[in-house]
């Protein structure tokens, strides 16, 4: 198998206003027809700690072309490292990632993402941390052409925003998140809970993730001070024997690592493995 690995930047316009910014990984002989898309969470970003090794190794260890993106609504503007863009944060919706996400794959289905042409993609992969996860999930269920699955510190559901902040938004406020990292106050508005309301059953992850026939790596750190590891089991019991739990001990929601990213560790290799042999699995040993 290939270990050289070619990465090239790519931007588009997905609606006016809105650009997608993301990265192609490339191996030097990428499996035809496939590529694995890897979708960051809540308060992430594409260059977030771990992404970047994480996208190369993927492309690497299963031979297929990986593409990891910015959602339009994370915040991040065109320097691609810090929060910028906080009005388009705070109107946010996960409708709104839902298309980014599909808006990657039409592109890479047609063989060109921007400026950058790539073979074109029959069928893919997806891997989701923390929300991305979701999304992920949300998307498996609609489009056929996923084959593969898997969430690392993956969120069961939605409704958890409606808890925390459906009365303060009922009431007009403007809800801040604190970002512990860079110290901003992050704004949210009510636009995702009238998301949420508007689009029920679409975005009920747990009913889309009973409805999936696919491969499915659920990762879950059983230390995760973000997302309870109650969540991962959820999840699994929700894919059936389709789903299968790996619980990576002693680690949180990172699985160890942080930003900037200091460099792999043995609970992050453990994970890239496990996702890489079923993505690999899935892509590569299915060309037909």
């Amino acid at each position: 198998m290939s270990t050289e690995v070619v990465h090239l930047p790519f931007s588009f316009d997905v609606r006016t206003g809105d650009v997608v910014r993301g990265d192609i990984w490339r191996p030097d002989a990428p499996v035809p027809g496939a590529a694995v898309v890897i979708c960051h969470g809540f308060k992430g970003f594409k260059d977030w700690g771990f992404f970047p090794y994480v996208a190369e190794e993927l492309a690497r260890r299963t031979g297929c072309l990986a593409a990891s993106f910015n959602f339009t609504g994370c915040g991040v503007g065109a320097d691609l490292e810090t929060f910028t863009d906080l009005e388009g944060f705070s109107r946010n919706t996960i409708s709104r990632e839902l298309g980014d996400l599909e808006a990657v794959l039409d592109r890479l289905a047609a063989g060109r993402c921007g400026a950058v042409e790539v073979p074109p993609a029959t069928r893919f992969g997806l891997l989701g941390h923390s929300r991305g996860g979701a999304t992920c999930i949300l998307e498996a269920a609609t489009r056929s052409q996923v084959r593969g699955l898997v969430t690392w510190s993956s969120i069961a559901g939605l409704e958890r925003y409606v808890a925390l902040y459906g009365e303060r938004w009922d009431a007009g406020e403007v809800v801040e998140i604190p970002n512990a990292r860079t110290g901003q106050m992050m704004p949210l508005r009510r636009n995702i809970l009238d998301d949420l309301r508007a689009n029920r059953a679409r975005l009920d992850v747990l009913a889309a993730a009973r409805t999936l026939r696919i491969p499915w790596l659920v990762v879950h750190g059983t230390e995760d001070e973000s997302v309870p590891f109650s969540d991962a089991t959820r999840l699994a019991e929700a894919g059936g024997d389709h789903a299968a739990v790996m619980a990576v001990e002693g680690t949180g929601h990172t699985f160890g690592s942080g930003h900037p990213f200091p460099g792999t560790n043995d609970a992050l290799e453990k994970v890239v493995e496990r996702s890489s042999d079923l993505l690999r699995r899935c892509l590569a040993g299915a060309a037909a």
